[in-house]
């Protein structure tokens, strides 16, 4: 079975802001290494479920519109318009060894933690 999506998502936007501070982290990164001068209060993060395609995905907000440079190439973002910054898939421990079957690989072994709620998957080449 699948984690809940209510807890997949506090997981993904937990109340601490270890995740948000992790997702603006790429615009401090775009600043510091690429030129960029993105001002990060003016962005915040947002993690949604998106239970048809089972993955979160991971987007940093505008929260106004303007107009941000990377190097010599501008940016213009329309308030509440998102940079999309990850996917993070989830997958149900038949959904993940049938995956990696199509990929090639069979399961040898799975350890989960007492809940279920994420796996680890031995796996050798078929």
């Amino acid at each position: 079975t699948k984690t809940d999506a209510g807890v997949i998502e506090r997981a993904y936007d937990d109340a601490e802001g270890v995740t948000a501070a992790f997702n603006l982290n790429l615009l401090a990164r775009i600043n510091r290494e690429l030129g960029g001068d993105f001002d990060l209060g003016r962005f915040r993060h947002r993690a949604l479920y998106d239970a048809d395609e089972g993955r979160v995905e991971m987007h940093l907000e505008s929260l106004e519109a303007q107009r941000v440079r990377v190097g010599d190439t501008v940016f213009d973002f329309a308030a509440g318009e998102t940079i999309h910054t990850e996917n993070s898939y989830k997958y149900a421990i038949d959904e993940f060894a049938d995956l990696a079957g199509r990929a090639g690989y069979a399961s040898e072994r799975v350890w989960t933690d007492d809940a279920t709620r994420f796996a680890i998957h031995a796996l050798r080449v078929q």
